[in-house]
């Protein structure tokens, strides 16, 4: 009898360790990592959003347009601060800023004039129709953008902003100072960053 029960155990035993075999590995839930870049984007999104929040009009979606990276990189972010998220786009600086047209902006500048990129925090007002089709007006909010609205500095599409100019020269055209998109994204300026929303530019080497 002990020996039937012995076998009789081993057997249900050897059943059971097949069945666990047999099921998938359990997978405990991992915590959500954002990725370093990515969160600092966030943190100077945020931080100058709180800064002008008193003049803007929606906080959900900030775009945050980091200068010190060159041209071939995707470096316009729009940072979601409900979601936690960021995007990224291609987009071209100032013909003044960068005279040499190597694809990295040297300097900054408010001067009506000098087709140069501005620094500073820009709010995003309506949509219009220009020389690059439906765009989006900007206001300067610092002393070092001031003269945006002035010098007609705004948000637009642009073939020369277009990936395909990376492949044929590896850097984008130059604009007169605006912030040009590629033709295929400016939907998402139009859609997610108009209507009294921060862009901040600036040189800031978020890698």
């Amino acid at each position: 009898m002990t020996g039937l029960v012995n076998r009789r155990g081993l057997i249900a035993g050897a059943a059971a360790t097949a069945v666990a075999a047999a099921l998938p590995a359990r997978v405990f839930a991992q915590p959500y990592s954002v990725p370093e870049q990515n969160r600092r984007i966030l943190a100077v999104a945020k931080e100058q959003m709180e800064r002008v929040r008193s003049v803007l009009w929606r906080t959900d979606i900030v775009g945050v347009a980091d200068f010190a990276l060159p041209s071939a990189m995707p470096r316009l972010h729009f940072a979601d601060l409900e979601k936690g998220e960021v995007r990224s786009f291609l987009v071209a600086h100032g013909k003044g800023s960068d005279p040499e047209h190597d694809g990295f902006l040297k300097l900054f500048s408010n001067d009506i004039g000098s087709l140069a990129t501005s620094r500073g925090a820009f709010i995003t007002y309506e949509w219009y129709k220009g020389k690059y089709g439906t765009s989006i007006r900007l206001g300067g909010l610092d002393p070092e953008n001031s003269n945006t609205l002035d010098r007609a500095i705004v948000m637009h599409p642009a073939w020369y902003a277009n990936p395909d100019m990376l492949e044929k020269w590896g850097k984008l055209g130059r604009s007169d100072g605006c912030f040009a998109m590629p033709e295929a994204d400016f939907n998402e300026s139009l859609w997610h960053l108009s209507g009294g929303r921060l862009l901040y530019a600036d040189r800031l080497g978020i890698y």
